[in-house]
């Protein structure tokens, strides 16, 4: 028992000078740009998803064979590049109008994460990895 003792009792003291060690923090300025850039990024994700939410986009999705839940889930997994690509191709299309060109974009991205084993969206595909 008295080993026992003599082992806590070294840890505690172990444990009581390592917690009187400072721990350091980093602070930075952030900037404007910063900041706008991160709304822009949750605004495009909201936008692209807000599309995909569209019936005739779920329906187009259907007919290519993706279900509208794995899209919605891919956009969220998509880097903010990607959805700001996306989010401009949206922007770009006329109203009422050119779904297909966007729906074959965003056909064209699951494809190649489908491809590169990152998704598993179409049976059709088979895996780099």
């Amino acid at each position: 028992m008295t080993n026992f003792k003599r082992y806590i009792a070294s840890v505690l003291i172990v444990a009581t000078a390592l917690a009187g060690l400072p721990l350091s923090a980093q602070a930075g300025i952030v900037s404007s740009d910063e900041i706008l850039s991160s709304s822009a990024v949750v605004a495009n994700r909201d936008r692209v998803s807000n599309f995909l939410a569209r019936d005739d986009v779920r329906q187009a999705l259907q007919a290519q064979g993706v279900s509208p839940q794995a899209a919605t889930q891919r956009v969220q997994a998509m880097s903010d590049a990607e959805v700001e690509q996306l989010a401009g191709r949206i922007d770009q299309a006329p109203a009422g109008g050119d779904v297909l060109g966007v729906l074959f974009t965003v056909f064209i991205v699951l494809l190649v994460t489908d491809i590169m084993g990152l998704t598993k969206v179409f049976p059709f595909t088979r895996s780099v990895r």
